[in-house]
C-alpha cells in the first residue's frame, strides 16, 4: 500500500502526525482529496473546515480546523491550522451551546467541532 507523511500541526501544538493512505481537506477552492504520490499544491483552509486522515492502518483521524494552509508534495501532506481541535477533544455541549449563543465565526467553529466529533449539526 503506498502511503505518505502527514502532519496536522497547529500555532499551539502537533496534534497528529504518521503515516496516512488517503487526506481530504476543505480548502477556498473546494474539498480536496490527496494520496501518495499527489502533484504538489498548496491551499488555503477554510474557517471550520475538517481535516480527515486515513492512517495507513485503516483508521480515520479527524480535525476540526480554523484557517491555515495545506501543503501537498508527492510524499507528504502537512496541515498547518490557525487553530485546530481533533475530534476526540472536543467538548461536544460546549459546541452545542455555541451554535445557539455565539456570533456567526464562533457558530461555523461549533459546527466543525461538533463534524469533527462525528456529531450531527
Amino acid at each position: 500500500m503506498a502511503e505518505m507523511s502527514v502532519e496536522v500541526v497547529a500555532v499551539e501544538r502537533r496534534l497528529w502526525s504518521g503515516e496516512a493512505s488517503f487526506v481530504v481537506a476543505q480548502t477556498t477552492e473546494g474539498e480536496i482529496g490527496v494520496m501518495p504520490g499527489h502533484e504538489p499544491v498548496l491551499g488555503q483552509l477554510v474557517e471550520g473546515g475538517i481535516v480527515k486522515v486515513t492512517t495507513t492502518d485503516g483508521q480515520t483521524v479527524t480535525a476540526a480546523v480554523h484557517g491555515g494552509f495545506l501543503s501537498v508534495t508527492g510524499d507528504s501532506v502537512s496541515v498547518l491550522a490557525e487553530s485546530a481541535e481533533l475530534g476526540e477533544e472536543v467538548d461536544v455541549e460546549r459546541a452545542r451551546r455555541a451554535l445557539v449563543e455565539e456570533d456567526e465565526a464562533e457558530r461555523a467553529r461549533a459546527s466543525a467541532r461538533l463534524r469533527a466529533a462525528g456529531q450531527s449539526v
